[in-house]
């Protein structure tokens, strides 16, 4: 006579708790992976190495260096078009390692879900 209820083989909670187990790793993982995506710093350039800024994993700018040649007070708006440019550079280089670190973690899975990384 078969059981009534529950499942079959009880092998529906077994899964469900190796599953459980498998997302709290993941999930520790991703967070280990987060606090070594913040302590690392980004850098790029703009105007042939006459802008670099350097950003952190956090997006937080942390510095600004420039070449004395790029400063010209006739031409403020093209040093701000640097600036602008060599940040948005080091700020795509931290999206860029974060989804490759969340790829490698899931397998290509949930890479773009937001609020996961």
């Amino acid at each position: 006579m078969a059981k009534r209820g529950g499942f079959p083989g009880g092998g529906m909670p077994g899964n469900m708790a190796n599953l459980m187990k498998q997302a709290q790793k993941m999930q520790r993982q991703m967070e280990e992976q987060a606090k070594e995506l913040e302590a690392k710093e980004f850098t790029a350039t703009a105007g042939g190495e006459a802008v670099e800024v350097t950003v952190s994993g956090k997006r937080e700018v942390l510095k600004v260096k420039l070449a004395e040649e790029v400063v010209d007070p006739d031409d403020i708006e093209m040093l701000e078009d640097l600036i602008v440019a060599a940040t948005n550079e080091a700020l795509r280089k931290v999206d860029e390692e974060s989804s490759s670190a969340m790829s490698k973690l899931t397998g290509g899975l949930g890479g773009g879900i937001p609020g996961m990384f």
